[in-house]
């Protein structure tokens, strides 16, 4: 699976060190409380998959220009703030094994450091010059608070289908992954075709990623994770293999099931509910789904010859097959 993450870079190894070097010094401030969490951010660096397929998709279509640096940077310090955004509607106290922002320096600032990274990436949208870089950003900002405020909607009143998951994942999730292969193409061509190809490729990605995390929150383990397991059915939120496995009720079999699923996870009966959940189909389903977006996302890539930087994007769809966290 590291070989996989590792195989993204083969194509942009100088040019993904250019980029964190632009990232990180695009977050500093002089403010003395904000650099010190940035830094504690930035110690927890994660996978940076988004900055990856920017620099990937710029690099299929041309050259990665300074364009291209500024835009890998702004989407992953968006992301980097929904990420702290998310810890805190979550009431999440752990993130990829650490303790959360909100843990440690409390929920006001971390609301806070969140809104300075996102308005900080806003307001650096000015400096790339390209008209269609800024409307997919500033479409993307308005989508991913669409997603988020969809999923707590869900969670309030416990009812939510396939057709509307699929579509708070798209803003929620795919949104800015698809931003990052979209605006990659468009710092580097004015080809249509291409620009159309990388954004399907991207909505697609995105959304298979969100269906592993939801995957992994039942069948994962939590010391890989960093997070603990079940956490979405606490929290009352519905993903796809739990909306998939009510599907196959009736309305009174359906209210029975929630019912015992609650009861299972405030008892934390974590094996059972993974057993309940694997033996109604729920996984395979996801799975499958998974596999369905994978070879659709791959035919997206088949208009472009094969290069390294093809090759590394295919690695990206492999790679969220197989990774455990």
């Amino acid at each position: 699976m590291k070989n996989l993450l590792s195989n993204m870079l083969i194509p942009i190894n100088q040019e993904y060190e250019k980029f964190d070097e632009y990232f990180t010094n695009s977050m500093l401030t002089d403010v003395k409380l904000i650099n010190t969490v940035v830094r504690y951010i930035a110690k927890r660096k994660g996978k940076r998959f988004r900055p990856r397929l920017c620099l990937l998709s710029a690099k299929l279509c041309g050259d990665i220009n300074e364009n291209t640096y500024r835009a890998s940077a702004l989407i992953e310090m968006i992301h980097v703030a929904t990420l702290i955004h998310d810890d805190v509607v979550d009431e999440a106290d752990i993130r990829r094994g650490w303790p959360s922002v909100g843990r440690i320096w409390k929920n006001k600032i971390a609301i806070l450091v969140g809104d300075y990274l996102f308005s900080n990436a806003l307001s650096k949208m000015c400096d790339i010059d390209d008209w269609d870089a800024l409307s997919v950003l500033s479409k993307t900002a308005k989508r991913l608070s669409r997603g988020e405020i969809m999923q707590i909607e869900s969670a309030l009143s416990k009812d939510l289908d396939e057709d509307g998951y699929m579509k708070m994942v798209k803003d929620k999730t795919s949104s800015l992954i698809s931003a990052a292969t979209l605006i990659g193409a468009i710092t580097a061509t004015k080809n249509q075709e291409q620009r159309d190809a990388l954004f399907n490729y991207g909505e697609k990605l995105g959304t298979m990623f969100q269906i592993k995390d939801d995957l992994l929150d039942i069948t994962g383990l939590e010391r890989e994770l960093g997070k603990p397991t079940m956490f979405d059915l606490k929290k009352n939120m519905l993903t796809l293999p739990i909306i998939h496995i009510l599907s196959t009720q009736d309305k009174r079999k359906r209210k029975q099931l929630i019912s015992d699923l609650k009861y299972l996870s405030k008892r934390n009966k974590k094996k059972k509910i993974k057993s309940m959940i694997i033996e109604m189909g729920g996984v395979e389903y996801a799975e499958k789904k998974i596999a369905e977006l994978s070879n659709s996302a791959k035919r997206d890539l088949d208009i472009f010859d094969h290069s390294e930087s093809k090759s590394s994007l295919i690695s990206a769809i492999n790679f969220n097959i197989e990774r455990k966290s």
